[in-house]
């Protein structure tokens, strides 16, 4: 459902110019500020046309009303459907062909975004702000399942990747748009967002931020969110170059195979020596399959 009229002109009506994509769910506190900083950024770089698109996803406080009021449209959702999907409809809502992402929530510095153009003209396909300071490492529990989450993307895009999430990032928008059914619909939007661009040979910057203490409370479910960045994570790999997670897990099994056949052989246990035979089998069985599915891949490909 959308309010104000917020129509998509195809491709050979849009003009050039940017356009910032804002979800929000329960922002009231901090919307208006969030959509004041970007104008007051889009006078002082002197970028225009441009324009400021909301979603609100199906808020029950006033943060769709705020947000009009303060200069944005506004694309409400009848209910929460998810920060992926609220993105989504953001792009596809979008009048011009620069697509600004970041959050409402005053977390993002918006005074960057200039620097971000600066880079993108530079032939980058996406521009991403890599959070620094201690409110993006937050507490010990998000330092693990980052740390897991960040070896298995930079494992399967084949480069460091200094921020895998970062919800500040500046791209194409007919660019994006033919990645959709291959992106999540929820936070891990902009992680498969990432593995998309990287697994397709897109050309993709980060620059440093400073990234700030949040307005309000988070909408993120730690443990909830880890295990579905997850299961996107391993379909990415899956559907661009599966032979990858096979790798992985082939290694895992030789790993296993080499550990039970020393402690056999120390230890004199049989079990375990078998147990490291039967490991190298299904390591070769798992390499097997992994070279079957990327042979697969490449005729659907074609």
């Amino acid at each position: 459902m959308h309010d104000d009229s917020a129509t998509t002109p195809d491709a050979a009506s849009r003009a050039p110019g940017v356009s910032v994509v804002i979800p929000a769910l329960n922002e009231a506190g901090a919307i208006e500020l969030t959509v004041l900083a970007v104008l007051r950024m889009f006078d002082a770089a002197g970028i225009a046309p441009a324009e400021i698109i909301v979603v609100d996803d199906g808020s029950s406080d006033d943060t769709g009303a705020l947000a009009r009021a303060a200069g944005a449209t506004v694309v409400r959702h009848p209910h929460n459907i998810g920060y992926g999907r609220a993105l989504k409809d953001g792009i596809l809502a979008a009048r011009h062909a620069t697509i600004v992402i970041t959050d409402a929530d005053g977390t993002y510095p918006i005074e960057r975004i200039p620097d971000m153009l600066a880079a993108y003209a530079e032939g980058f396909d996406m521009v991403v702000g890599a959070r620094t300071g201690s409110h993006y490492r937050g507490n010990v529990l998000k330092a693990p399942l980052r740390s897991i989450l960040k070896f298995l993307v930079e494992y399967t895009a084949g480069r460091r990747i200094p921020d895998i999430n970062s919800g500040l990032r500046l791209f194409d928008r007919q660019a994006v748009i033919p990645y959709f059914p291959h992106l999540c619909n929820t936070f891990s939007f902009t992680t498969s967002l990432t593995l998309a661009y990287m697994m397709t040979g897109r050309y993709v910057a980060y620059l440093p931020i400073a990234y700030h203490e949040r307005i309000g409370n988070s909408k993120v479910r730690l443990f909830r969110e880890s295990l579905r960045t997850l299961q996107y994570i391993v379909q990415a790999i899956i559907y661009y170059n599966p032979i990858k997670i096979f790798v992985l897990l082939s290694g895992a099994c030789l790993l296993l195979a080499g550990a039970s056949a020393v402690l056999g052989v120390m230890l004199q246990i049989k079990s375990a020596f078998f147990l490291g035979v039967g490991s190298i089998l299904v390591a070769m069985i798992v390499f097997s399959l992994g070279l079957l599915a990327d042979l697969l891949r490449q005729i659907m490909a074609k």
